[in-house]
């Protein structure tokens, strides 16, 4: 596993909120449902994301929005038209003034909005909860970045809008899966480019050198790495790598290892089966003794009341 694929194995989408929004002009929608990740493509129209305190931006057709939570914005056809609806928290629509939105608005199967062939159609994917491991890769993202439809084009949003219309058995799984393939495409193309400024243990994956030691970190967190071991697995010696390796990545190699692992063990432990003796055998700890004593010195908590906290 490489960092940008930690990214959607954290946050991996189960029952995420989607929607299409149809829309005529003139219409605004703010949006404060905190999601620590939402995307938003423009399959059909325009329309402007205006955060407060920031210039609008312009989504035109066949662009793809991507927000870092949890500041509130505003998606609209235009910067100065007010609110019309607010979203909150599970997709839960109100009118600003508190009254209900949802059956006057519902145009079907996950769709919403004012008219079926509206204008605009957006198509709307929310990750209501994010892991530790994508937390390294959240914070390295704007709070809103726009992929341009002449940079780069996207094959699934005539697929994703047909499937979003679909009540089919399984059809919650199919948007999952969809939701996260968009995402990691529409990221990796972001981090490609020169004004994203990516992370240098991002920026360290191209390296013929640091790349090896780091997928082979990622692809493995519960093998009894040394330095040594990863220099003979990538062909130089020990000195040589730590030296490398620390000033791509900014950290030395079992720093890093360290970290990987407690980030792993923090999602391990959300899902409902997992004990701390489990979790520490997947990610490298020998006794669930060790993972608690090092998972409470990174997180302050210990790994059994971290997931009381996760799935309480």
């Amino acid at each position: 596993m490489d960092s940008l694929a930690g990214l959607l194995n954290s946050p991996r989408a189960q029952g995420a909120f989607m929607m299409r929004a149809v829309l005529d002009p003139p219409w605004s929608i703010r949006i404060q449902d905190r999601a620590p990740l939402s995307v938003v493509a423009q399959a059909r129209g325009e329309s402007w994301v205006v955060y407060e305190g920031q210039e609008p931006v312009r989504v035109g057709e066949g662009e793809v929005a991507v927000m870092r939570g949890p500041d509130p914005y505003v998606f609209a056809s235009a910067p100065d038209v007010e609110a019309q609806a607010v979203i909150h928290p599970g997709g839960h629509c109100e009118t600003p003034d508190g009254g209900h939105l949802e059956e006057e608005m519902s145009l079907g199967v996950r769709t919403w909005g004012t008219n079926p062939d509206g204008a605009a159609m957006m198509l709307v994917g929310s990750y209501e909860h994010t892991g530790e491991v994508g937390a390294r890769l959240l914070k390295a993202l704007p709070r809103l970045l726009v992929l341009r439809a002449d940079d780069w084009r996207c094959p699934l949003l005539p697929y994703l809008s047909e499937e979003m219309a679909k009540d089919d058995p399984g059809q919650e799984l199919i948007l999952d899966r969809l939701l996260d393939l968009l995402t990691v495409a529409a990221l990796r193309a972001w981090f490609g480019r020169p004004e994203a400024e990516a992370p240098a243990w991002y920026r360290a994956q191209s390296d013929p050198v640091v790349g090896r030691a780091l997928k082979l970190l990622h692809h493995n967190p519960a093998h009894s790495w040394t330095v040594a071991d990863l220099a003979a697995q990538t062909g130089v010696s020990r000195a040589a790598l730590a030296r490398r390796f620390a000033e791509l990545v900014g950290e030395p190699p079992m720093s890093y290892l360290t970290g990987w692992r407690l980030a792993l063990a923090a999602d391990l432990l959300r899902e409902p089966e997992a004990t701390v003796g489990s979790v520490a055998r997947k990610v490298g700890y020998g006794t669930p003794f060790a993972l608690s004593t090092a998972f409470k010195r990174a997180h302050g908590v210990s790994p059994k009341d971290h997931q009381l906290a996760a799935v309480g």
